[in-house]
C-alpha cells in the first residue's frame, strides 16, 4: 500500500484510519487489475455487489422477450 501511495511505512502509520483504508482498497484493486485473473476477480465481484438487474444488458442478451416478461 505505501508503495502504491507513493509514501513511506513511517508515513502509513500517520495517517488516519479512513484514509489508511481506502488507500488499501484502492492498492488492492490496482494490484489485481494488472492480471486477466485478477480483472475477472473484480469483476464478479462487482457483478456479485448489484442489487438491482441490469435491465438494458439483459434485454441485449435475451432480447425483447425479457422486456415483455417484466
Amino acid at each position: 500500500m505505501a508503495r502504491y501511495a507513493g509514501i513511506s511505512l513511517l508515513q502509513v502509520r500517520d495517517l488516519d484510519y479512513i484514509e489508511y483504508l481506502r488507500l488499501r482498497r484502492d492498492a488492492f484493486i490496482y494490484d489485481l487489475s494488472q492480471t486477466e485473473a485478477g480483472l475477472e476477480y473484480l469483476d464478479n465481484a462487482y457483478r456479485m455487489e448489484q442489487t438491482k438487474p441490469d435491465r438494458v444488458r439483459l434485454r441485449k442478451h435475451f432480447g425483447k422477450e425479457a422486456e415483455q416478461d417484466g
